[in-house]
């Protein structure tokens, strides 16, 4: 079964709204809506914004139901001149810009258990998402998506992390979810379409653009969802 993460409902509603045969399943107050999708089967859940949320709602989901790969979906900052607003950001890999042992002698983002700093997502998923989004039309970057509890809305935040991580897109959970999917040997990917500059712009671009950006990546998903069937039929 595929998992469907989002942190917002703006995120997820859609692809929720096309599933048939659905049920629905409240674990640790989130919503777990399983059903069919061009019949593959998902399991879809909004965990709300943060590291914590989107880490309780990734093991829940991993320990409730048969889920073989997991997409975390939905909008992100730019962290790059390259990257603009409603271009779309598929990870490479993903890490957690705001775990700081440095006072231990680790390197900041050292993720402790893992033993890394960035966490690599699966790329068998990651090529496949890249090639729906480019016949979808939307402009791609490949890179480090960096995650921290933090709303990224300033200039000096914003270009720290760049320069440390080499991050092209910053946001609040796919970090989480990818720490939570390795130490569960699950394969992950994330997919971001740009809300906002993360800068202070951001404040005023977020609310203008999430939904669009929302939109497009959620079109590339059902776009996915389809080439899968598509997959499926092969065999």
């Amino acid at each position: 079964m595929l998992g469907i993460i989002g942190a917002m409902d703006v995120e997820v509603n859609a692809i929720k709204q096309k599933l048939t045969h659905k049920t629905e399943t409240k674990i640790a107050g989130t919503n777990f809506v399983c059903g069919f999708i061009e019949d593959v089967m998902l399991c879809v859940a909004q965990c709300s914004p943060g590291k914590v949320n989107s880490a309780l709602c990734t093991q829940a989901m991993i320990d409730n139901f048969d889920i073989d790969k997991i997409i975390n979906v939905g909008v992100g900052c730019s962290l790059s001149e390259d990257v603009v607003i409603k271009n779309v950001v598929i990870a490479t890999d993903v890490c957690q810009y705001d775990i700081d042992i440095t006072a231990l002698g680790e390197p900041l983002g050292f993720i402790n258990g893992l033993n890394t700093i960035k966490v690599k997502t699966d790329k068998e998923l990651s090529d496949k998402l890249a090639r729906t989004a480019i016949n979808c039309g939307e402009k791609i970057h490949r890179g480090t998506i960096a995650s921290g509890d933090t709303f990224i809305a300033d200039d000096n935040l914003k270009i720290k992390i760049a320069s440390h991580f080499g991050a092209i897109c910053g946001e609040m959970e796919g970090g989480a979810i990818g720490h939570t999917c390795a130490a569960n040997h699950i394969p992950f990917a994330v997919l971001r379409s740009i809300s906002d500059g993360g800068n202070e712009q951001a404040q005023l671009d977020y609310p203008t653009f999430k939904k669009i950006a929302a939109e497009i990546s959620t079109a590339i998903l059902i776009e996915f969802i389809k080439s899968e069937k598509q997959q499926f039929a092969l065999f």
